[in-house]
């Protein structure tokens, strides 16, 4: 009786770690630390480099990995793309050691892209390079090898959706052909669930599977319960590996850990659960012989920290030649990232960001994390104020100190502060060539108001329609198109609210850009406390904005005069338009500036 009471004791203690071990908040905690990562784009097509018997790549998105399926090359040709792998040059060892001199913490590689080629010696088909290069070389079982003894884990790409290899697998040419569902789930069960079960259990700990398909399962071939038969065994060969959201789930999905977003796509907002960018350095995935558009470093820089400000991580590819060979141009940008990250990594890893508009500051971006009870709020200064004045808006609370992290250590850095505008005062030279980094500490954690209008790096407030505090509803917003800017629709009465935090009393002009639609004027009018400033709004017009080919709405600027504000504070200023029948106002933006004494 006494056993058999300890035994039941011990599976609950049991069931009870199991549980712990895989709340999702533990169970991503290191996918939300590493924040930045390398994606690997390797197979059959990277010898073929997009080219195929001198011809490019067909139709639209040049990625080279995708060259049999565009350039329509029969199995057996495509094939024969593994001769040109030299497997005298190939150290996958290389690869892990350029992820972490790039200060990145994981590695996902294409373990099966669409082609269908497996990277690995599988027993599940014979069309693995393995096999089509005559070698006895498991690149995955080496990649594994490497990643584990220089302590960065490992993610498998896997194109579960699309394969044209096995007669059954998805192509897009389907579309007009037609598959059986139990055509289609043939090839599921007799090479996706066996592949993915080889994976599973031959090469240790995988942290991720990285799928990828880019819509729902609803829009495609493959059905729920054969996206629940993949999860179910990833759940349990590898209880503690992550499933990413382009397996074709919803990321509110259990069977979801992280939500992947479109190839490129940033992120536009703070997000709560994890997501992840995988972004090219250039603009192929797998190598091609012809690329010339790298992506600067500054830009991938700005891209890793942009995410991280909205609580993402950035996944970046990198496409090895078929002798293992990275190219020259993203070799160095994976150092000169490496180089910043070894100096200015606290500002990423383990980082998030702040509860304020994405993008609301003109000079870079914003990053958090709370160290022994101090909270740390990094700011990323893509470009330096020429007054050498770093005005940041939206935190309440006041900080212990600033620095200015340098190759020589930290700078103290004077600051003041009026209500929620802190101005930082900034030496004459960035401290970075790329992005400089600013550390503000605070004793608690700080208090926010993501309300308020931004302070610009020019001193004034710009009003817009991204910025609102309230508005008469109805109003249709258009982004910028290249040639008028984001504006709002004002096609009936109504009125813009904004919240404004003044910094000293005086007077402010205020300055309005607009577009009148109609041929009559529209009456117009902003109020502050108790003023009114009004004005009769003309009709605006037409603008030239390329000779001979383009031609688009004219937004003009026009002063409405001044405000007098008594005091430092906050304050609502609303504009209050009246459009006639005739045609809409196109509200672009105020400006508020203090008029020098």
């Amino acid at each position: 009786m006494k056993l058999k009471i300890l035994f039941l004791l011990g599976m609950v203690m049991a069931i009870v770690t199991l549980h712990a071990q895989t709340t999702p908040a533990e169970k991503t905690k290191w996918f939300t630390d590493a924040r930045f990562g390398m994606f690997i784009h390797w197979g059959l097509y990277s010898a073929a480099e997009g080219m195929w018997k001198g011809e490019r790549l067909r139709y639209a998105n040049n990625y080279a990995e995708w060259i049999r399926y565009r350039n329509r090359i029969s199995k057996e040709e495509y094939g024969t793309l593994a001769k040109r792998f030299d497997w005298n040059r190939i150290n996958p060892e290389e690869w892990v050691l350029l992820a972490k001199k790039a200060g990145m913490k994981y590695i996902t590689i294409t373990s099966k892209h669409h082609d269908g080629v497996a990277l690995w010696n599988s027993k599940v088909s014979d069309y693995n390079l393995t096999k089509l290069s005559g070698t006895n070389r498991d690149v995955i079982k080496e990649l594994a090898a490497a990643c584990r003894k220089h302590g960065i884990k490992l993610g498998f790409y896997y194109s579960h959706w699309v394969d044209w290899d096995h007669p059954y697998g998805w192509d897009h040419n389907k579309e007009l052909t037609g598959i059986k569902d139990e055509d289609y789930n043939k090839y599921w069960q007799e090479k996706v669930i066996p592949q993915l079960r080889e994976l599973l259990t031959n090469y240790g700990d995988i942290a991720m599977f990285w799928f990828d398909m880019w819509l729902g399962y609803k829009q495609t071939v493959v059905k729920k319960e054969q996206l629940d038969q993949v999860v179910h065994l990833i759940r349990e060969l590898q209880p503690n590996c992550l499933i990413n959201s382009r397996i074709g789930l919803p990321s509110s999905d259990p069977g979801v850990d992280f939500e992947s977003k479109g190839d490129n796509e940033f992120g536009s907002a703070y997000t709560a659960h994890p997501w992840e960018t995988s972004g090219t350095i250039a603009h192929s995935w797998g190598y091609y012989g012809q690329e010339n558009e790298w992506k600067s470093t500054s830009q991938l820089l700005q891209s890793l920290i942009g995410n991280v400000s909205l609580n993402g991580d950035f996944t970046l590819n990198i496409g090895p030649r078929a002798d293992g060979s990275i190219p020259y141009e993203g070799t160095r940008r994976l150092e000169d990232m490496g180089k910043w990250l070894s100096k200015n990594g606290e500002a990423i890893y383990g980082c998030t960001g702040l509860d304020l508009r994405a993008g609301q500051h003109d000079w870079g971006r914003i990053t958090t994390k709370t160290i022994k009870n101090k909270q740390l709020v990094y700011l990323h200064v893509y470009n330096w104020p020429l007054d050498k004045i770093l005005r940041l808006s939206g935190i309440l609370s006041r900080p212990e100190k600033a620095t200015l992290i340098t190759t020589g250590g930290r700078m103290p850095l004077r600051f003041t502060q009026s209500g929620p505008l802190t101005h930082i005062q900034l030496p004459q030279q960035a401290a970075d060539p790329f992005v400089s980094v600013v550390v503000l500490q605070y004793p608690d954690p700080v208090k926010l108001d993501g309300e308020m209008v931004p302070e610009s790096t020019f001193g004034g407030f710009a009003l817009t329609a991204s910025n609102l505090w309230e508005h008469t509803s109805g109003f249709k917003r258009v982004r910028y198109d290249g040639l008028r800017p984001t504006h709002l629709v004002m096609d009936k009465e109504g009125t813009l609210s904004w919240e404004v935090y003044i910094p000293q009393a005086g007077n402010y002009r205020v300055d309005l850009s607009y577009h009148n639609h109609s041929k009559n004027t529209i009456p117009v009018s902003v109020q502050a406390t108790d003023q009114h400033l009004e004005q009769q709004l003309k009709p605006s017009g037409t603008i030239v904005a390329e000779p001979h080919s383009s031609y688009t709405d004219e937004f003009g600027d026009t002063s409405l005069g001044q405000l007098h504000f008594s005091k430092a504070g906050f304050y609502q200023v609303s504009f209050k338009a009246t459009p006639g029948a005739e045609g809409p106002l196109y509200f672009n933006r105020i400006w508020i500036s203090s008029v020098a004494k």
